[in-house]
């Protein structure tokens, strides 16, 4: 049997979430459908509304703001000689979890991917070298994803910076923490190796 037209319209809306399948879906319609509240339904549309009309990216970074510019690019506390760059938002959430990084943040919007038609024009690369000429930026770290992807944007970037002034440097690979040997791959620890400090 079929779901109603509008039913089966919600389901299609949750299956646009990343890693939520059919089952998935249909069980969030279902729950939303027998455990909202006029209350909740209301407050998810009044959310849903000021994330569409709030909600931007950061003239500056391109970290996600309710303001022209982030909060973090005004503060001036932090260390603005160092920008570090990330694929997604999501990417600076964690890493400010951490209270460990002080300095500044680009947020490419992705990564290169020629199988999805997503080169380096489709990125925010070149407001990064735009960012780059005030000479307070002396290190680019760059922090995108240990895939293939990830790989090529870090060393598209890397190129595109090789005859400048720029340190750039790139995140650690290696073992997690609390990580076991016998369960890592080839990879990680190849790269664990080559990243070695002394003890």
């Amino acid at each position: 049997m079929d779901y109603p037209e509008a039913l089966s319209l919600l389901i299609e809306q949750f299956m646009r979430y990343p890693g939520v399948g059919r089952k998935t879906a249909e069980r969030y319609a279902l729950y939303t459908i027998n455990q909202f509240s006029q209350q909740d339904y209301e407050g998810f549309q009044t959310a849903l509304k000021r994330v569409q009309e709030e909600i931007r990216p950061c003239s500056n970074c391109g970290h996600l703001t309710d303001q022209d510019v982030c909060r973090i690019c005004v503060d001036k506390t932090r260390d603005q000689s160092k920008i570090l760059v990330v694929e997604e938002s999501k990417d600076v959430v964690v890493i400010e979890k951490t209270r460990t990084y002080r300095g500044l943040y680009h947020v490419l919007d992705g990564v290169i991917s020629p199988a999805n038609g997503i080169g380096p024009e489709e990125l925010r690369i070149k407001a990064l070298l735009t960012r780059l000429k005030d000479a307070a930026h002396e290190e680019v770290i760059l922090a995108t994803n240990f895939s293939d992807e990830g790989e090529t944007t870090a060393l598209y970037i890397q190129r595109l910076l090789r005859d400048t002034d720029i340190l750039v440097t790139r995140i650690a690979y290696g073992m997690p923490a609390g990580g076991n040997i016998s369960y890592a791959d080839e990879i990680t620890l190849n790269k664990a190796l080559e990243g070695r400090k002394k003890f």
